[in-house]
């Protein structure tokens, strides 16, 4: 793993009210490809729809896409002094433990009491004995805690018995799991959606194949999302494949775009990228942050969501596009009212 300090963000801006996109478009009586697209080049912000994104790429062009499938990683705890608390489990480490966020009642937030040696139950005679701090140990007040299921076992069965989505306040309904995933997900794992995919629809993936523009996949499983707003993201498991790799590096020696969908391709293909730039396969965990110290050597193109002011993603955009680049988007999507999170619309970077 490698870290790189986090700074600020040149990015600034309000975020008007009602922004927030409270249902999947499907249930706004739009396709899932039909969200509004920002295409932003050096000299030319302008407005498009998801379902045209074939329309600003190129032949030779490759477009890598996290294939990672959301778990229900939502799970109802109780504390020792009787109060209920939701839990949101961002993943199992190598040695068995739960990376955990537990949440205020109303899940408005972390909890801040959490101490070390403490005890939650959860359903089924399950408990969870909080061992650290999480990424680091010994942290009062921390988000995230390393713990240990007792009796100990694997943590996907038991999400799928007793788990439910991941579900924020601005949602306007409980909506289900498989409003939550993109259309190509395939392996389980992630806390959240990487949500910049989920506007593709194998409509979509049909037109961008049959331009040449080759569509190849990534895994990084995304942890929990409120870690975004000042906060670095959490160590998160990756993989990218020999194949990608390859492809990777020679669209780059062929002068064609490498577009990123989403800052979790964006993690894992830096992450297995030389200081040289070249792409290697890897499998490993990932607490890389991009920045002005650390900018993107692999990717050169990138199709994201819209993140919350002062979030940490932000960094990542201007390591890949450039802070003006970045700004000047930002100010036209907050001007035209394009909707945020994981149901929201989409931007294009092509910097």
């Amino acid at each position: 793993m490698s870290t790189t300090s986090l700074v600020a963000p040149l990015t600034r801006f309000t975020l008007p009210p009602g922004s927030e996109a409270t249902a999947p478009p499907e249930r706004r009586g739009l396709a899932r490809d039909a969200v509004r697209l920002l295409v932003a080049r050096p000299g030319d912000v302008h407005h498009a729809v998801f379902r045209d994104l074939a329309d600003h790429l190129e032949p030779g062009d490759l477009v890598v896409v996290n294939t990672s499938a959301t778990r229900p990683a939502a799970l109802e705890g109780q504390r020792l002094d009787g109060r209920r608390t939701p839990v949101h489990v961002a993943t199992a480490t190598d040695d068995g433990s739960w990376v955990v966020e537990v949440r205020r009642a109303d899940n408005s937030g972390p909890e801040t009491d959490v101490r070390e040696g403490e005890r939650i139950q959860l359903a089924g005679g399950v408990s969870l004995l909080v061992e650290s701090s999480f990424p680091r140990g010994g942290a009062l007040g921390s988000r995230l805690w390393r713990t240990r299921p007792k009796p100990e076992l694997p943590l996907t069965s038991f999400l799928h018995d007793h788990g439910r989505p991941i579900r924020y306040g601005y949602l306007s309904e409980k909506w289900p799991l498989g409003d939550l995933q993109t259309v190509y997900a395939d392996e389980p794992g992630s806390a959240e959606m990487p949500s910049a995919g989920r506007p593709f629809s194998h409509r979509l993936l049909v037109r961008l194949i049959s331009k040449e523009v080759a569509v190849a996949p990534i895994v990084l499983h995304a942890g929990v999302s409120s870690q975004e707003k000042h906060e670095p993201p959490m160590p998160e498991r990756y993989r990218v494949p020999e194949a990608t790799a390859r492809l990777v590096s020679s669209t780059r020696q062929a002068g064609r775009r490498v577009v990123a969908v989403g800052t979790t391709v964006v993690r894992a293909l830096e992450s297995a990228t030389t200081t040289d730039g070249e792409v290697t396969a890897a499998t490993d965990w990932t607490d890389l942050v991009l920045g002005p110290d650390r900018p993107a050597r692999a990717v050169t193109g990138l199709v994201t969501g819209l993140h919350e002011p002062e979030a940490s993603h932000l960094l990542l955009l201007e390591a890949v596009a450039g802070a003006d680049l970045v700004r000047r988007a930002y100010a036209e999507a907050v001007a035209q009212r394009y909707l945020w999170h994981e149901f929201g619309d989409s931007m294009l970077f092509l910097p």
